[in-house]
Parts: C-alpha cells; sequence; structure tokens
C-alpha cells in the first residue's frame, strides 16, 4: 500500500482535495466539489436523511423541484457562537456536522481513487475566521477539526490558506523571492508575507520563511450581498409598508432584508416563527405584490436559484462593461440591465475595507513596497476586474502573478507536509 496525505481547501464556494503521494513526492490526482448541501424533500421514516453534496446537490435540488433543504456557504457558520444547531426534517445538525458531509463527500471520492481509507490531511483555514475575535477564530478552528475527525480522519494539521497558495506558487519559480500572497475567496481575504525559494520546495521546516500573516472577513460573498441589497430586496419589498394602527403605517423590518442577503443567514431563514411573520405583515400591506415575493422565495426555497443569477452577472462583468441581472421563476420577475461601473460602486465599501487592511498589514508588519518582489493573487473573487485594479493600483512595478485560482491553495496544502514532521 502506498502512503498518501490529502491537501483539503473547504471553502465557502467551492472545496477542493489533492491527493499528495508521499513516496512519489507529487500529486495525483485534484478533486473539486461545489460546498453545496441538498437535502431532499421526500425522506423515507426512521431511516438516515439523504443528502447529496456539490454538483449532485444542484441536480437533485432542480429536481425536486426546488423543494426540501438546500445550503450554501456553510463555511461561514464555522465561527457563529449564535449558531448551535439547525434542525432538518427529523435530525438536527450542529456546523461541524454539516462541514463534516462536505468532507466525507471528499474523502470518499479520494479514497476510491487510491483504493484505501486515507486518515491524514491537511486542511485549510484562513488567517482569521472572524475579523479580531480570537474567541470566535478559536470557536471555528475546534468546530473545523470535529468535522475533520467525523469525516474519517485521525492524522489531522492546519494550514493557513494563502501560505498554501503560496507553496503552490513556489513550484512556478526559478529563483529565490519575497512574495505577497493574497487569496481572495468566497469569505474571507487572506495575506502571508513570505520568502519563498524553488530550492527549499518540499523541505521540513518553513516557518521562518514565512514573515508575516493576516487576513480580513471580506470575499465573493460580501460582494454577492451587497449586490442582492442594492439590485435584489427591492424586487422582494424592501420599501413596503404596512398598517401596523389604523392610521399608522410603518416600514417593514429591515432585517427580513438583511436575512435574504447573506447565505449563513438565509440557510435558516425558514423557521415557523418567520413565516408567521412573513404572512402577518403580507396581509397588513394589503397584500403588496413585491413583498409577496418574499414569501415565494423562502417558502419555495428559491434562494440559490436567485444567487446563481448574481453569479452569472458578476463573472459576464468581469470580461464585459455590461449585464442584465435577470431571474424568472413563479411570479417572481426580475430583469435589470447592470454596468460594471455600477457594479463596481456597489462592492466599493467592500473594496475600499480591503484596500484599507492592506495598508494596516504593510504597515503593522513594516514591509515597504520594495521589499515585495512579486504578488501572487488566487481565489475566484481575484477574476474580479475591480480587485485586478485595486491590486494594480496599489503596487505599481510589482509584478502581478496568479494561477489555478481555484486549486492552488489545495495544492500548497499537499506540499505542506513538513506539518508532520514529529510524528
Amino acid at each position: 500500500m502506498g502512503k498518501f496525505l490529502y491537501g483539503i481547501d473547504f471553502g465557502t464556494t467551492n472545496s477542493s482535495l489533492c491527493i499528495y503521494d508521499e513516496e512519489l513526492r507529487e500529486i495525483i490526482e485534484t478533486i473539486t466539489v461545489p460546498s453545496l448541501l441538498y437535502f431532499q424533500s421526500a425522506q423515507s421514516a426512521g431511516g438516515d436523511l439523504k443528502y447529496y453534496v456539490g454538483e449532485q446537490a444542484i441536480d437533485a435540488y432542480l429536481k425536486d423541484g426546488m423543494n426540501g433543504r438546500f445550503m450554501k456557504s456553510v463555511k461561514r457558520i464555522l465561527p457563529r457562537s449564535s449558531f448551535t444547531q439547525t434542525r432538518v426534517y427529523t435530525k438536527t445538525f450542529n456546523a461541524s456536522e454539516l462541514v463534516a458531509l462536505i468532507l466525507k463527500d471528499l474523502k470518499q471520492k479520494a479514497d476510491g481513487i487510491i483504493g484505501q481509507d486515507c486518515t491524514k490531511a491537511i486542511i485549510g483555514r484562513p488567517v482569521f475566521f472572524d475579523d479580531d475575535s480570537a474567541q470566535k477564530d478559536e470557536l471555528a478552528q475546534k468546530r473545523l477539526n470535529k468535522a475533520a475527525e467525523n469525516a474519517g480522519f485521525s492524522q489531522i494539521a492546519f494550514q493557513f490558506e494563502p501560505i498554501g497558495a503560496a507553496f503552490a506558487y513556489e513550484k512556478t519559480i526559478t529563483h529565490k523571492q519575497r512574495v505577497l500572497v493574497a487569496d481572495l475567496g468566497g469569505g474571507t481575504t487572506d495575506f502571508t508575507y513570505l520568502l519563498l525559494d524553488p530550492e527549499k520546495s518540499g523541505s521540513k521546516d518553513r516557518k521562518k520563511d514565512i514573515l508575516a500573516t493576516g487576513g480580513i472577513y471580506i470575499g465573493g460573498d460580501s460582494f454577492d450581498s451587497a449586490f442582492m441589497w442594492e439590485k435584489g430586496t427591492p424586487y422582494f419589498g424592501k420599501e413596503t409598508l404596512y398598517k401596523a394602527a389604523p392610521d399608522k403605517w410603518l416600514k417593514v423590518p429591515v432585517s427580513l432584508f438583511s436575512n435574504i442577503c447573506t447565505w449563513e443567514q438565509m440557510n435558516f431563514f425558514n423557521g415557523q416563527k418567520i413565516k408567521n411573520d412573513l404572512q402577518d405583515y403580507y396581509y397588513y400591506s394589503e397584500k403588496n405584490e413585491k413583498f409577496k415575493n418574499l414569501l415565494t422565495l423562502t417558502e419555495n426555497n428559491l434562494g440559490y436559484s436567485v444567487f446563481q443569477k448574481i453569479e452569472q452577472t458578476k463573472i459576464e462583468l468581469s470580461r464585459q462593461a455590461s449585464s442584465c441581472f435577470s431571474y424568472s421563476n413563479m411570479g417572481i420577475e426580475i430583469e435589470e440591465e447592470v454596468s460594471l461601473s455600477a457594479y463596481n460602486d456597489i462592492i466599493s465599501k467592500d473594496l475600499e475595507k480591503i484596500s484599507a487592511y492592506i495598508d494596516e498589514f504593510l504597515s503593522k508588519n513594516q514591509i515597504s513596497h520594495t521589499d515585495i518582489e512579486s504578488l501572487f493573487i488566487t481565489g475566484g473573487t481575484s477574476l474580479l476586474l475591480a480587485v485586478q485594479e485595486l491590486f494594480k493600483n496599489k503596487f505599481p512595478g510589482i509584478p502581478i502573478k496568479s494561477g489555478d485560482n481555484f486549486i492552488s491553495v489545495a495544492k500548497g496544502l499537499a506540499y505542506s507536509d513538513y506539518l508532520f514532521e514529529n510524528d
């Protein structure tokens, strides 16, 4: 039997696993799945819940008429102390148990390729699961570790995701250089400043080469949330008035709409109290048509299909000057042309926060622009034109490299086998 370990990048949007052959010292296969869960609507009484992961979750969700229970971006609940568990039909799941379902799916696929049970994994984690909260960060790390154990791993090490990306980039360079790595994912934007040297690739001790790490809790989901707030919620009745008293009209609570803008809230925005509240507001709004769209959205689990259209709009705006945000389903009709400049305005506040954090990171670690010989950016969010412009303007004259935007972290994690040096 061979000796293998898995490098696992459990991401907010997608998750990847690289199979690393420790004897050949090379990656032999990479698996990527969307970080999605779907529990079908028809469940057998008393048996295990039937669920799907990744692309199969999407297929089953659509085939099931978008009934059932669909979950996206479950990584974002890891640091949430307010989240203890959720009930899915007859079973309750805590955060670790939900994450474990995705990790287990990756592991089963990889085990099938190597023909054995691999229990050794290096799992990526953001530099900060949550901004400036050591307590939340510790909670998320503990939950992720438990999820890995639940998935069948017994030898577990963790590595910062941008360090993983850096080690993947190191395989492509020809000489020693000081590199700033930016990993822009769905949930976070993480930075690492380190010394890369192709002659050290695969060395056991790289701790001294890692000079600074940091991160901010903003990523692609943040941009999607801002877009949903600006362009989506008006179609779901954000400005709806309801009759609070015979001669008193008030706006429905804004919290109803913030809940449909973020996935960690939308995943669980389906309790009976919420349903009753929505029905009451709909009645006292004199059955406002746009507010009815909000009932349709929540009652029919349409959140993912709406966000698919937002994602499609975002992708189109990464290569063209305008796109149409279009959605038509069950009476919900959205048709709005969005220019690249309008989109950039929507995400500008989050971009400003990333820009300010870069300044803070460089200042705190006493890194000048002349100290940076190259910049490596990775992660799906790095493909956005506004993000690329941010880095070009921030680091003029410094070569900007990118590659394997969706799997570079998993590759580098697999190359981080030095973390098991004491085993």
